[in-house]
């Protein structure tokens, strides 16, 4: 996929870029039967009390059920068309299996429509096959399963690869893209290749209202609210916070202070995290 750059005719379409769709096959529309309704939260928990601010509004939307277990094993699958979906920035593809059934995968880079992809223990280490990850090292792979049957949980974001990095008896230690280390039990199905659409990244929105489609509201700064919005608020004119350490709007340390539950399920089985510290850097 190509970046798309506009003629600036217009504000809006001074600085913006899109991706180009030459290579996205466009149908009448989703695949009927794999989609569902999407209840939009938009940063609000089941009461309706906001728990993640500037996010609201968006685009009315369908939802596509990804198969991200590859539930499929041992029956190959016909790529049928390339898509786009609304819900992530990766493209996704409609499989046609040899049962009969269908269903959405993540789209893997360099694979093409009438290709044929399997998923099991006997699969070949080709694109778009999801084999257990006692792959070769080095092998680039994406939706890996953290535990048998939970199906694909790590490296599903656009152009995100991950590689098995060592392998110790019945456990493979891949690198996802952020730089975590996690063991897993090699029996972990994983899709082969790298997530298509690579340069989601690199598009410039160019304007405010493209950043408003996918739920994205504007970031306001705590100092310019008022006192029974944020504890940073009040005060005359440019006032500082007044405060020895920055505030969440609920009153927690905002920087220096770790958020991340320290317990997690799979944490025995971390090796190293997201973001190291100095230390450990040197």
């Amino acid at each position: 996929m190509a970046i798309r750059l506009y003629r600036a005719c217009t504000p809006g379409t001074r600085n913006r870029s899109v991706i180009d769709y030459g290579d996205i096959v466009r149908p009448d529309g989703p695949q009927r039967g794999l989609t569902s309704g999407l209840t939009p939260r938009r940063g609000r928990n089941n009461r309706g009390i906001i728990t993640s601010q500037h996010k609201g509004g968006g685009h009315k939307r369908l939802y596509r059920n990804i198969d991200h277990r590859r539930s499929k094993r041992g029956v190959p699958g016909k790529i049928v068309t390339v898509e786009y979906d609304p819900n992530r920035n990766a493209y996704i593809s409609p499989v046609h299996h040899g049962d009969g059934d269908k269903g959405y995968i993540l789209h893997p880079e360099g694979i093409r429509v009438g290709d044929f992809i399997t998923t099991g223990p006997h699969a070949l280490t080709t694109v778009g096959n999801a084999p257990p990850t006692h792959m070769p090292l080095g092998t680039v792979m994406h939706g890996i399963e953290v535990a048998p049957g939970k199906g694909g949980q790590s490296a599903r974001a656009a152009g995100a690869p991950a590689k098995p990095v060592a392998k110790e008896g019945q456990s493979a230690t891949p690198r996802s893209p952020p730089g975590e280390v996690r063991s897993i039990p090699q029996n972990c199905p994983a899709a082969v290749g790298q997530v298509g659409n690579v340069d989601s990244k690199n598009r410039a929105s160019g304007k405010a209202g493209s950043k408003r489609w996918p739920s994205r509201r504007p970031r306001v700064r705590g100092v310019v609210m008022n006192p029974v919005d944020h504890p940073h608020g009040g005060g005359e004119g440019r006032a500082p916070i007044g405060r020895k350490k920055p505030l969440t709007p609920w009153g927690r340390a905002a920087l220096g202070r770790r958020s991340r539950r320290t317990k997690r399920y799979s944490d025995n089985l971390l090796i190293r995290r997201r973001k190291t510290s100095r230390r450990e850097r040197k």
